[in-house]
């Protein structure tokens, strides 16, 4: 076995997601910058579709980096991933602590222990404030003590449960991982960039409300200049906005495009947003500035499926939405997906014939998928309610429904027709694939 210096920690940050090339983590980064900005030492291992890692150049950098702490990044698509890294690192050095974070973990039920024993803590509450403590609780020599935001077995396999740790409400009090250099720039095509954090809208099929406390967090304007100068500097052209709705404040948006254009870092941008929070002068001020792709979040073209997830945008709504960005000669795409509760076959194929007939692109994004009910959402959570019946109720306990799936409106064998026709009508085979 490695030993373990306690009073020097090194932490591992690992995001797996074989299904796509890698890309910059951009949560990893955030709390990367913040352990260090504290003194702590810090390696992140991006594992994706064209990255080349093995057995044994993992436990080189174990033995190398002798880290005390490693983070892994949880997604219902990747769990069994997690869990098989997660048993590897143990196997060469039993001492190292495992977490895991992210939207799988946050709401995890705590009988998910069982099925994970080399999982030492559940990370519910933000990433950098509650790294930190299980990292400084291993600095001191007693890991499972005043803790705070995480969930974590003891060393007798007791399962214990903290109280909520409080993530900064000003995003700027954060280290950013761009300007600390966190990122390989050599290896990066596009920066996936963060200007806020959170959503105020109740959706019930949506994670980030609950995760958010339906309470959104800024970065100051100066703060997001600052990275895409530094950004554009290193020779990335591309930038990826992964805000859930980057003109919540529209005001705010144009002061940023203001600053872009005065400043001359246009770029190719993609972002995202809401149907109804755009409009004509603030499409045109995008265009101007780089965008070239804006998405929208559609879900069902059926107004009697929509008026039951608690959205509240209008199917026209949207088509307005998406004419102003072809005006402006913006890529449009948008998120759909099929069965939703009360979606009948026909409900579900009147949402691709919306699609086509917008002229929207059935590619990337835009290709539809089936509703995923997540740890979190009021779906995950009142999925009775909703008839929905799930095909599995002998899945571990660290995975939620997920897909495995059908409801009184739409059966399994219905459910996969329709995903049949949007792979039909895709342009790219439907390959894409969501965590």
């Amino acid at each position: 076995m490695f030993p373990i210096n306690f009073r020097t920690v090194n932490v591992l940050l690992i995001e797996i997601n074989p299904f796509a090339p890698a890309s910059n983590p951009i949560s990893l980064g955030y709390i990367a910058a913040f352990l260090k900005s504290k003194r702590f030492a810090v390696k992140m291992l991006t594992i994706g579709q064209d990255t080349s890692v093995s057995r044994a150049s993992l436990c080189q950098l174990l033995s190398t980096f002798q880290p005390a702490l490693v983070g892994l990044s949880a997604y219902q698509r990747t769990m069994l991933y997690v869990i098989g890294v997660a048993r590897l690192i143990k196997s060469i050095d039993n001492n190292i602590k495992i977490a895991i974070g992210g939207p799988q973990a946050t709401f995890m039920p705590l009988a998910a222990f069982a099925h994970m024993p080399d999982i030492d803590y559940i990370c519910r509450s933000s990433g950098e404030v509650t790294l930190l403590r299980i990292a400084r609780a291993i600095e001191n020599g007693s890991p499972f003590s005043d803790l705070l935001g995480v969930s974590y077995k003891d060393p007798d396999g007791a399962v214990q449960d903290t109280d909520e740790l409080e993530g900064f409400t000003d995003l700027d009090l954060y280290p950013s991982p761009f300007l600390c250099d966190i990122f390989d720039y050599s290896r990066m095509r596009e920066a996936i960039m963060l200007t806020s954090r959170g959503c105020p809208h109740h959706c019930i099929y949506c994670y980030t409300p609950h995760a958010f406390n339906h309470k959104v967090t800024f970065h100051s304007i100066d703060r997001v200049i600052e990275e895409v100068r530094w950004i554009r500097k290193k020779g990335v052209r591309r930038l990826w906005f992964a805000d859930p709705n980057i003109s919540l404040k529209p005001a705010r948006l144009v002061e940023l495009l203001d600053r872009i254009l005065k400043e001359g870092l246009e770029a190719e941008m993609w972002l995202q947003t809401r149907a109804d929070l755009v409009n004509p002068r603030l499409m045109k001020k995008m265009k101007n500035a780089g965008v070239s792709t804006i998405a929208f979040g559609l879900e069902s073209a059926s107004e009697r499926v929509m008026a039951r997830l608690d959205k509240h945008v209008s199917i026209q709504r949207v088509a307005e939405a998406i004419r102003l960005a072809q005006n402006e000669d913006i890529e449009v795409e948008l998120f759909t997906m099929f069965g939703l509760p009360y979606e009948t076959y026909e409900d579900a194929v009147k949402t691709l014939e919306f699609v086509e007939e917008n002229n929207v692109k059935i590619m990337g994004n835009t290709n539809s998928q089936q509703m995923q009910i997540y740890f979190g959402t009021h779906m995950e959570r009142h999925y009775g309610d909703y008839n929905i019946r799930p095909l599995n109720n002998n899945r571990p306990v660290y995975l939620s429904i997920g897909c495995q799936y059908e409801t009184d409106h739409m059966n399994y064998n219905e459910i996969q027709r329709v995903q049949g026709l949007w792979r039909a009508h895709s342009l790219d085979g439907g390959k894409r694939i969501v965590s």
